[in-house]
């Protein structure tokens, strides 16, 4: 059991860095203090779809992360099995069509409650973006 425990914890460690790294590319890459904001409406969609296209690509990542994780750990039995129930683990779906065998169950929680946090952690991230490129101002806002 201390075993599998550490396993998850080293599990998610992995997953947070993946994001880390990811969104301190994405950062460096996009959020830029002097360049002026798209103004038309194709510029400012590409933007967002280039944007969003990272974004998912992090969230693959990790996805893959925790499959071949199963996969070498013999928990499920090929790899479309393996990623197919980490993606769908990790979006929080759980169709519930495969499980994992019963020392391993407490770890598809645990995927799935990493996912929600690195889902949310990309929407603040998105909504952080938008705000700084496009200076999206609020009522009250004192900028």
């Amino acid at each position: 059991m201390l075993t599998i425990v550490l396993i998850a914890c080293a599990l998610v460690a992995i997953t947070v860095t993946i994001h880390a790294v990811g969104l301190a590319a994405l950062i460096g890459a996009v959020w830029r203090k002097d360049a002026p904001a798209p103004t038309r409406f194709g510029p400012m969609t590409w933007l967002l779809v280039r944007v969003t296209w990272v974004l998912i690509l992090i969230h693959v990542i990790e996805i893959a992360v925790w499959a071949l994780f199963f996969l070498w750990a013999r928990c499920l039995p090929d790899a479309e099995s393996a990623f197919y129930f980490s993606g769908v683990t990790y979006a929080t779906i759980g169709y519930g069509d495969l499980v994992l065998p019963e020392p391993w169950r407490m770890l598809g929680p645990l995927e799935g409650l990493t996912g929600i946090l690195m889902c949310g952690l990309s929407t603040g991230f998105f909504f952080a973006f938008l705000n700084r490129v496009f200076g999206v101002k609020f009522k009250g806002d004192a900028r």
